[in-house]
């Protein structure tokens, strides 16, 4: 289990926590990062921009001179892409450029990215953010003093922590560079575009129970429950055969007969009818 140290935002250490191996251990996978930050760029496109066919741009629809006879090549409309200010061919039309990437790599993706920042000592982690009021004077001098801003020059930096923190998103909406968001908004973009990500204890512990497959609530647990419910209806089966095999020979022939005499009284009254009829 990788160890870190905690800070307050006087830059002084606090304690150490303990991260998760399944969350802040994973591997490297570049294709899976790759992957999932294509899918989220996707996602987030218009897909508004369009051309106008010879069938949206204005024009006259009349035939300009007769097919034949002037020595000119036909032509059949003004609008045609042929001609200038006519119509576009195989132009950009509206269209969902979004598609869906399946949950576990996404999850996946996030692992890895976190994994790697955490690997690279651009991850911090803060005992608590927060602040008496919101002032942006005072958020920039907090991120000085936890070393985020060298030579004038302040480096991407990523706070993940509770949206409920209204003073902290007050202060740090003003300050380019800078965002804010919580461990449920977390995306990929965001994590590989900023540089540093400074994360409070309560979302380490959303985040691990977010991320990490072993934990609860997660569908990968959730699996063998369904499995045991099998045996069950099988278990039930087998009493019923046992009934079935238990009844005497001499019943069921008795009540194939009862069945037969049935059947045969409805047809003894139809011929009787019918004798009658005649």
């Amino acid at each position: 289990m990788p160890t870190v140290k905690v800070r307050n935002l006087k830059n002084k250490e606090v304690g150490e926590i303990s991260l998760s191996d399944a969350v802040f251990g994973a591997e490297l996978n570049e294709s899976l990062i790759h992957s999932a930050l294509m899918n989220f760029q996707a996602n987030g496109r218009q897909g508004t921009s369009a051309t106008k066919t010879r069938g949206n741009v204005s024009g006259s629809g009349r035939k300009l001179w007769k097919q034949k006879g002037t020595g000119r090549a036909r032509i059949a409309s003004l609008r045609s892409p042929l001609w200038k200010g006519g119509g576009n061919v195989h132009g950009p039309q509206p269209r969902d450029w979004s598609y869906t990437m399946p949950k576990k790599m996404r999850r996946g993706a996030l692992r890895s990215a976190l994994s790697e920042r955490l690997r690279e000592g651009n991850l911090i982690v803060v005992d608590e953010i927060g602040f008496d009021s919101a002032k942006t004077k005072d958020f920039v001098n907090t991120l000085a003093t936890l070393g985020l801003v060298e030579n004038k020059k302040q480096a991407k930096a990523l706070i993940v922590d509770s949206l409920d923190n209204e003073n902290l998103v007050l202060s740090s909406r003003n300050v380019p560079k800078t965002k804010v968001t919580n461990s449920f908004g977390l995306n990929i973009y965001d994590l590989l575009y900023h540089e540093k990500l400074i994360i409070s204890k309560a979302a380490i512990e959303e985040l691990s129970a977010l991320l990490d497959p072993a934990r609860e609530g997660g569908k990968e647990a959730e699996a063998p429950e369904v499995a045991e419910e099998a045996p069950k209806a099988k278990k039930e089966a087998k009493p019923r055969a046992k009934k079935a095999a238990d009844e005497p020979a001499d019943e069921k022939p008795a009540k194939a007969a009862k069945k037969a005499k049935a059947e045969e009284a409805p047809a003894v009254e139809t011929t009787e009818e019918a004798a009658d009829n005649e």
